[in-house]
């Protein structure tokens, strides 16, 4: 069985808790995903999708419950580890993909290497060259993103999420504002990834067509998990 990369343990999420507005968005999630998986998490709007995502993405805590993050348990962690765990074990891609539009494509890709880094050198350009190669983008490696289509910004955005080699990939409706050519080239972009690199992918999509085309979905209703 393949190890998993992610795994959550009676997960719960409150807002304003201990006060009369207390509300529950996440009753006991639990949930594991395996390396290499390529899962897809649907569900009706306000079912806590984006609540889960954030837990999961290290990017708010749960209210009760255990999560492990390649292995590693993160209730005990403090800000600066959650901070540098995030950075190694998590790539992210949006429906709204966040570039910065000024900065040439592999300008783009190199920013989380320089963020950890601190300054730009030939390793993270030859990097990042690379991982546009993969995507199918040498030929714009040094053309601003502004001047670049939504489906070749979004191609960017996933070679960005790589930077740094993580294992899990978080993708929230990342072919959401795209066309149907556009939409089908992006995710299997995503899937060479996942097949080639052995990187899970769990992406929060809509589009049903896309989740039916996913090693497995996983169905969130009203904060709890009726499938998975």
């Amino acid at each position: 069985m393949a190890e998993s990369v992610l795994l959550l343990n009676q997960v719960c999420k409150s807002y304003a808790a201990g006060t009369p507005a207390e509300t529950q968005v996440l009753f006991d999630i639990d949930l594991t995903v395996a390396q290499g998986e390529f899962a897809a998490l649907i569900g009706p709007s306000g079912s806590g999708k984006s609540t889960l995502l954030n837990i999961i993405g290290l990017l708010d805590r749960p209210s009760s419950g255990r999560l492990f993050m390649t292995g590693k348990e993160t209730s005990q962690l403090d800000e600066d580890s959650l901070t540098q765990l995030r950075g190694h074990a998590i790539g992210f891609v949006f429906q709204s993909h966040y570039l910065l539009t000024a900065f040439t494509a592999t300008e783009n890709v190199m920013m989380p290497m320089l963020m950890q880094a601190g300054r730009p050198d030939d390793a993270m350009r030859e990097r990042a060259q690379s991982l546009l190669a993969q995507v199918g983008l040498t030929n714009w490696q040094d053309n601003l993103v502004g001047n670049m289509s939504g489906g070749q910004q979004q191609r960017v955005a996933i070679a960005r999420a790589l930077a740094l080699n993580p294992p899990l990939i978080l993708a929230d409706e990342p072919t959401g504002n795209l066309d149907t050519k556009s939409t089908d080239a992006i995710f299997e972009l995503m899937r060479e990834v996942n097949r080639r690199q052995k990187t899970t992918f769990l992406m929060v999509t809509h589009n049903m067509d896309l989740a039916r085309r996913c090693d497995r979905t996983i169905e969130l209703v009203d904060g709890r998990i009726v499938t998975r």
